[in-house]
């Protein structure tokens, strides 16, 4: 294909409308949708699940399945409409031209095969490469993305590799062929958040050196601050305001847009004095969409008669670089000033402590071959020497990445597995040795979980009412029906859904929806303690906030200790009291959240802000990519478990962090880090977060 005018765009996509055929109806998933895409430039497709930003996506790649059909308007690649093109010249675009990137990179490679030869597939396929040369390229590609030992990549099979490695492979697959765009749909979201920001900045560094323009699809406002130039916002099919970064973030202009960032924890966020605030009401269901506005329904400024009476159109918002918006009462609208004052919250009382432990490990016995149960037994260190209290009415968050015990810690205090050494002290009992089906009722409902996915914690066949009322038969609970019956309805009223949710199946509800029955679960008999494992990471962002401010509001009321593991520090900042680092199964730095979010950190801590995205362009934030992976708990580093990620290991005099693990050492009071770094070597530590002047 002829070299592309710079000036013209890369991807031209116009009044775009894509539909979905049923037996019972038509379905419109995208209406009137329209985006740009400059030569070299970054376009962030951002909205909650189901408004239609992936439907857009496989559109561009004339990817919708035998029921979805492009209505009307036209998508054009270099000036090529892509509406009609035939099949053969389809072939020839994907994967050439145009590439894309899924959120599972498993979903792309092929597990029987091994990676060098997947990845050499591409420019002999389109390009009729040499396989010496394919081969040579491919190595290149692994070195460009920052992976170690390209030869040993190259000879390994998809499942050898980690899931940040493995993501890091289908994006060298995907600029094999230097496409002029790359399609990146929610690439990060299995990810923890240090392999996130490695790949964020890979991703930005090799646009740039390849001169690909993107089409970055996410639901996380902070990722798309950090990897694109322009942002377009959808709601319900509908593209509802785009414009540049810096416009869109500072000077927004739509009421979702604004609504977005009103349920999303920024820097200034706090949980007593200025309350995250979701968007009240629900996502319409593609046809039921309501006359007029689509978000009229749930926006702030709704006047009925006007923004329910005719279709809204996009407007230029004057003065701005290609800043528009679909709203009718943009000049009307005072966008400067503050959110409506929600109701303040006195800051929850903090009592006795109720749960303690004392020097806590878990491991587990392998066999080098377990497949055939031979060769030597081998000890996986999940958990090494935890020890922490957690009193009445506390959120105390446990933070770190995959694979450094935070599941494994809340399994043993579940019951489910049992202690290898330590002491558990909960309620003055003593059950680091008690598995759950030992334990008394009192203590199995007092202690209880929310889990990360809420589909899979319900039983598909029984009603929510009827999920609820098994939960207080088990605990004993109530006198008989009639009572366990009032009891349910009032847990649908603790956690806000309508009392006629009790009749209705999971499948009726949405994943908020789902999670408020899991927590209402957890509430049946009463519960004191509370583990809640990522309970929110697989909601959307206003979803998020309603049920981050249901967990706080029934912990105010029932004086609940909440436990919250989360690999997302903008909601830790927000709602936690204190937070406890773990890394590899130790605890390396434990204090209030206001000790660990400024300096002096722990390094690991350190590396963990600096990769948290912030929805904010007045934050200035200081760039540590951590290279590399969690060791493995089989075979631990020696000395400190952090030592071989570390950039201040250097600053330690001799080889004390390679030899000797660092004791808990307290930096103040109630403030410990595990960590050989001097005092004054600590003093040298700057702010990872500062805002930038106006």
């Amino acid at each position: 294909m002829a070299d592309h005018d710079p000036s013209r765009p890369i991807l031209e996509i116009e009044n775009l409308s894509i539909s979905f055929f049923t037996r019972l109806r038509e379905i419109p998933a995208v209406m009137d949708f329209s985006c740009t895409v400059l030569p070299g430039e970054s376009m962030g497709l951002v909205g909650e699940s189901g408004c239609g930003k992936s439907t857009v996506a496989l559109a561009v790649m004339r990817d919708l399945g035998v029921n979805g059909r492009i209505v009307s308007g036209s998508i054009r690649f270099k000036g090529k409409d892509l509406t009609h093109m035939p099949d053969s010249g389809l072939r020839k675009l994907r994967g050439s031209e145009i590439a894309m990137i899924y959120q599972e990179p498993m979903a792309s490679l092929n597990p029987a095969m091994k990676v060098g030869r997947q990845m050499m597939e591409v420019p002999m396929i389109h390009q009729r490469m040499a396989r010496g040369a394919a081969r040579k390229l491919a190595r290149q590609l692994i070195a460009d993305v920052r992976l170690p030992d390209p030869d040993r990549i190259l000879d390994s099979y998809p499942h050898q590799l980690s899931g940040g490695q493995q993501q890091r492979i289908v994006i060298a697959m995907a600029l094999m062929s230097h496409p002029a765009l790359l399609i990146l749909d929610e690439p990060t979201t299995a990810l923890d958040v240090t392999v996130e920001a490695g790949i964020v900045e890979l991703v930005k560094e090799l646009g740039k050196k390849y001169g690909t323009s993107m089409l970055f699809i996410s639901h996380n406002l902070g990722l798309i601050r950090e990897a694109c130039d322009r942002i377009t916002v959808m709601y319900s099919g509908e593209a509802v305001e785009t414009g540049n970064i810096s416009d869109v973030f500072n000077r927004m202009r739509h009421p979702y847009t604004q609504a977005l960032f009103r349920a999303i924890p920024l820097p200034s966020a706090n949980k007593t004095e200025r309350p995250l605030r979701a968007i009240p009401g629900n996502f319409p269901l593609p046809h039921e969409r309501p006359p007029g506005c689509n978000f009229g329904p749930r926006c702030d400024y709704f006047i009925d008669g006007r923004c329910n009476a005719t279709e809204i159109p996009m407007e230029t918002v004057p003065g701005d670089n290609r800043h528009d918006s679909r709203c009718l009462r943009i000049k009307e609208i005072d966008w400067a000033s503050p959110p409506p004052v929600e109701a303040k919250h006195d800051r929850g009382k903090i009592g006795e402590v109720i749960l303690r432990m004392d020097d806590v490990r878990k491991y587990y016995q392998v066999s080098a071959s377990s497949l055939f149960s031979g060769g030597d037994t081998k000890v996986v260190k999940a958990n090494e020497t935890l020890s922490f209290d957690a009193r009445e009415g506390e959120t105390l968050a446990i933070v770190g990445e995959s694979g450094c015990g935070k599941s494994t810690f809340a399994k043993v205090l579940m019951g489910l597995e049992t202690a290898t050494g330590g002491k558990i002290m909960l309620f003055d009992q003593s059950v680091q040795s008690t598995p759950i089906e030992k334990r008394s009722t009192d203590t199995v409902s007092s202690l209880q979980m929310v889990f990360q996915n809420p589909f899979d914690t319900l039983n598909p066949s029984m009603t929510v009412g009827r999920q609820i009322i098994r939960a207080l038969e088990i605990f004993k609970i109530g006198k008989n029906d009639k009572e366990r019956h009032q009891r349910m309805l009032e847990l649908l009223d603790l956690v806000k859904l309508p009392r006629e949710f009790a009749g209705r199946m999971p499948r009726q509800l949405s994943g908020g929806q789902k999670q408020r029955v899991g927590i209402a679960r957890a509430f049946a008999g009463n519960a004191k303690v509370v583990v809640a494992d990522e309970p929110v990471s697989a909601l959307d962002v206003s979803v998020q906030a309603a049920v981050t401010e249901l967990l706080m509001d029934i912990q105010r009321q029932n004086h609940t200790t909440l436990l919250f593991i989360s690999h997302d520090l903008s909601i830790v900042r927000y709602l936690s009291d204190r937070v406890m680092v773990m890394y590899l199964g130790h605890v390396v730095e434990l204090g209030s959240t206001e000790q660990v979010f400024n300096p002096p950190y722990h390094p690991y801590t350190e590396a963990l802000l600096s990769a948290v995205p912030i929805a904010d362009v007045n934050v200035e934030k200081e760039r540590i990519v951590l290279e590399g992976d969690i060791p493995s708990a089989m075979n631990p580093p020696p000395g400190c478990p952090f030592q071989t990620r570390c950039r201040w290991k250097e600053r330690v005099p001799g080889n004390l962090c390679e030899t000797e693990v660092p004791p808990l050492a307290k930096l103040g009071e109630g403030h410990y880090s595990k960590c050989h770094l001097s005092a004054e070597e600590r003093a040298r530590m700057k702010p990872i977060f500062k805002i930038a002047a106006e």
